[in-house]
Formats: structure tokens, C-alpha cells, sequence
């Protein structure tokens, strides 16, 4: 899929050889095979540098695709885009790869355990993070209804604060999972045999590959983004469901990947740890970063998502911590999780574009 790259620059130098539309579909299809070498880069590093530096780098780059898509989004003032991906992203990493990992394993094993406590406190964080996201939008309906109650500069406090909080706990986690109770989250890490061997990279290719596909990221996230109203536009799409859908399936189809490959190999626990971690990473470091710089941009962002996307947030953070209460998995519950995805995807098809100002 790395031919996309060039192709898509061809597109974008050269507008006689496409459109718009060409050009926005194959700056998703490039940003796939880019982000997963971004993600095999830095696992590399992490098993380089050690297991808390190591930790560091997947916390800091494991959601380094869509990042880099959103901040050039808000940077061009899709602000209605970024907050979307931002929920979708959570609902795709919970929903869709979780579904996928857990069929896909279940199919071949009857049953799949991992550690429950690990899984229940990351439930659980997730739990904090999506109510958190959800008071903006709370404030806004029950605000909106007083005189004088609601405007739009108290809700960029209140998601300034919020954003800061989040913030603050994501660092507490980091603390967590990689100091105070790291043994948690290491008792069902990958064999040695797995993840060294005449395949590995040194420390040096491992950065020159970063560096590269960061760069290329960038390059066609903003090729991404300039299309996207035009495409839009041709394929008859909202702007909901590109955040929502498109986006975000596009920003974390490396990890999907991989989340599937270790459910297939009866290692659940990792890919639990890697659907609910990404989306963790959504709601209590993207999120607040996105936030951050808004003001940089100039035109401040609120937390404030549309009703649909709230449902659709809350519904799968509730479903995943039923899951993760028991300890093990099997296929039924993969064709549960899938099923309700399938369901939103319609939804936020169907859905008209939101006409009044957030």
C-alpha cells in the first residue's frame, strides 16, 4: 500500500492526473501502511530502550497518526471533523478492533483469558475519560435552556478545564502502568523470541524509519485534509461521518492489525490492552493536546460533540467494561461488539449534517 504515497503526490502536484476526490482516497489508503511503520518503529525502540522509556515512546506515538491528521484538520479550521474523529476513534479502537480480535480469537479458541485487573482498571479510566467528554455537551443542552446560562466562550473554559484534568490523570496513568504497578501489565507480554530476532532493527534504523513516516504522515495528512471538503462534497458524505468513521478507521488501521494478530495467537490480554490503551491515548492525551492547540491556532476548540456521538461513546465504554469484568472472552462477544459498530456506522450515515452553531 506504500504506492499510494507517491501516487497521491502525484495527484496533488500535478491536478490534471486526478481530482479531488482520488486525491482525498489515496492519502487514506497511504497514511495505513505509514502508521504502521511508525507503530513497528516504535516498538523497536521500546524493546531497545527498556520497558519504562519503551512505555513512554508507545504512550507518546501510539496515536501519532491521528494526531498529526487532527492538528492539521483544526489548523484549517475543521474543528467539526476533529471532534468527531475524536469520538470515533475511541468507539472504533472499543467496538470495531476489539470486536474483530475477539471473533477472530475466539473462532480458534474456545475461550481467552487475560488479566483482570489490569483490564478492569484500564475499563474503568476509560469510564472517567468518556464521562468527562460527555459534560461539555451536558452543559451546553441544560445551559442552553437559562437565560444567559450558555455561550460559547464559558464552554471553552469549561473544555479548557476539563481538557487540563484529563491531562493531569493521563499522567497518573502513565505513572501506573509503568512504575508503581508495571507488573501488571507485563505478565502477558509478548515471548523474547517474538519480538527480537534476525528481523530486528537497531536503534538508528529505528529512528530513521520514525522520522520518515512521521514526515509522510504529515505530507499526506495535509493532502488528507485538503481534499476532504471536496470529497465530501462527491461522495455525499457528512462531516460527522468522516470524523467519526473514516478518520478514524484510517488513523488506527495499524493497530488494528495488530490487535487481531495477538488475539489469533490466544494472547488476549495484549490486545485488549491495545484497543482500550489506543483509546485511552484518544480521550486523555489527544484530546487535551487538540485542545492545547486550538488557542495556538487562534480559534479555541470545545469538548461540546453532538448527541449521537455521546450515546455512541457511552454505549461502547459500558460494553467493554462488561467484558473486561470477567476475565475472558469468546467469539459471541465479538459478534456483540461488531454488531452495535455496524449499527452506529448507519447511524452516522443517515444522519444529517448539523445546521445550527455548536
Amino acid at each position: 500500500m506504500l504506492v499510494f504515497v507517491p501516487v497521491a503526490v502525484v495527484l496533488r502536484i500535478w491536478p490534471r492526473f486526478g481530482n479531488e476526490t482520488a486525491l482525498f482516497v489515496c492519502s487514506c489508503l497511504a497514511v495505513i501502511p505509514l502508521a504502521g511503520w511508525m507503530g513497528r518503529a516504535t516498538e523497536e525502540l521500546a524493546e531497545r530502550l527498556g520497558h519504562g522509556v519503551g512505555g513512554l515512546l508507545n504512550a507518546t506515538f501510539g496515536n501519532a497518526a491521528e494526531l498529526i491528521i487532527a492538528l492539521i484538520a483544526l489548523s484549517r479550521g475543521l474543528t467539526g471533523v476533529v471532534k468527531a474523529s475524536i469520538a470515533g476513534s475511541i468507539i472504533g479502537n472499543v467496538l470495531l478492533v476489539m470486536g474483530v480480535s475477539i471473533l477472530g480469537g475466539g473462532i480458534k479458541f474456545r475461550e481467552q483469558r487475560f488479566n483482570q485487573t489490569a483490564a478492569r482498571a484500564s475499563a474503568t479510566t476509560l469510564t472517567l475519560a468518556a464521562f468527562a467528554l460527555t459534560i461539555p455537551t451536558v452543559f451546553h443542552v441544560t445551559a442552553a435552556g437559562r437565560s444567559g446560562g450558555w455561550s460559547p466562550a464559558i464552554e471553552q473554559k469549561l473544555s479548557l478545564a476539563i481538557a487540563i484534568v484529563l491531562f493531569i490523570t493521563y499522567a497518573c496513568l502513565l505513572s501506573f502502568e509503568l512504575f508503581t504497578h508495571k507488573q501488571l501489565y507485563v505478565v502477558d507480554s509478548p515471548a523474547e523470541d517474538e519480538t527480537q530476532g534476525p528481523d530486528s532493527w537497531s536503534v538508528s534504523k529505528s529512528l530513521l524509519v520514525l522520522i520518515l513516516a512521521t514526515g509522510l504522515v504529515a505530507l499526506m495528512s495535509e493532502f488528507l485534509v485538503g481534499a476532504v471538503e471536496a470529497a465530501r462534497s462527491t461522495l455525499g458524505l457528512t462531516e460527522v461521518f468522516v470524523g467519526v468513521i473514516l478518520i478514524a478507521v484510517i488513523g488506527n488501521a495499524a493497530e488494528h492489525s495488530t490487535a487481531v494478530m495477538m488475539a489469533m495467537k490466544n494472547k488476549m490480554g495484549i490486545s485488549l490492552g491495545i484497543a482500550i490503551g489506543s483509546s485511552l491515548q484518544i480521550a486523555l492525551f489527544v484530546a487535551p493536546v487538540l485542545v492545547f492547540a486550538s488557542y495556538l491556532f487562534g480559534s479555541p476548540m470545545d469538548l461540546e460533540f453532538t448527541l449521537p456521538e455521546v450515546v455512541a461513546v457511552i454505549a461502547a465504554v459500558h460494553l467493554i467494561f462488561q467484558i473486561s469484568g470477567d476475565g475472558e472472552t469468546n467469539w459471541l462477544e465479538g459478534v456483540q461488539l461488531l454488531s452495535v459498530y455496524l449499527i452506529l456506522v448507519i447511524l452516522f450515515f443517515y444522519l444529517p449534517e448539523r445546521t445550527e452553531a455548536r
